[in-house]
């Protein structure tokens, strides 16, 4: 698992990333890598989620991302195997591995 905060949702991650770094560590107790923060939509997005976006869009057919905690899985040659929605927890992911892979 990766982290990537935005503050694109809600304004929700003003702070620098050292400040986001610190609250997820302290209130989530998140231990998986945190990158700097980025943008996920926009003209402005990152390679990156643009990528994800594009390789698996929303069940509606669209690409943006329609809230944080949307997670990708992505498989170890790079290829996008499912976009999960916020709702969705890493535990649900982790059962479901099984029948993606």
């Amino acid at each position: 698992m990766l982290g990537f905060p935005c503050n694109q949702f809600g304004k929700q991650e003003p702070g620098t990333n050292a400040e986001i770094l610190a609250f997820a560590t302290s209130k989530y107790g998140v231990t998986f890598p945190m990158f700097a923060k980025l943008e996920v939509n926009g003209e402005r997005a990152a390679p990156l989620f643009r990528f994800l976006r594009d390789a698996q869009p929303n069940p509606d057919g669209t690409t943006p991302i329609p809230w944080n905690f949307t997670k990708f899985l992505v498989d170890r040659d790079g290829n996008v195997v499912k976009r999960f929605q916020p709702e969705v927890t890493p535990a649900q992911i982790e059962a479901a591995l099984g029948t993606l892979l």
